[in-house]
């Protein structure tokens, strides 16, 4: 089940596709770039939020459509309250990026 929902995710979701896609990239920085250990543990550990919290959002967004589909003012906080938890984890992983990761690109 819980594969199924990653794969109804990648497929039905251009959000998680793009989160997919930008995690891709920032996994190839990861290798290229000599992190440490625990520097590498940050990364997949932001990539995994980013993406687990997007999956989460998709999740409200479509049992909200459930409820009701007709652009109800609670409805839409909800999903606006999600999207919020989204934008913010995102972010705080586009700033841990920048700390990780400038310095390597500075002194490269």
């Amino acid at each position: 089940m819980a594969f199924s929902g990653l794969k109804i995710g990648v497929k039905q979701e251009n959000t998680v596709r793009i989160g997919v896609l930008i995690s891709i990239v920032v996994i190839f920085f990861m290798f290229y770039f000599p992190l440490s250990l625990t520097e590498r543990a940050i990364v997949v550990l932001c990539i995994f939020s980013v993406l687990g919290i997007e999956l989460m959002n998709t999740q409200v967004e479509r049992v909200t459509n459930l409820i009701d589909s007709n652009h109800n003012p609670e409805i839409r906080m909800i999903k606006d309250l999600a999207a919020g938890a989204v934008l913010l984890l995102v972010i705080g992983a586009g700033i841990v990026a920048c700390f990780i990761f400038l310095p390597y690109i500075i002194n490269h």
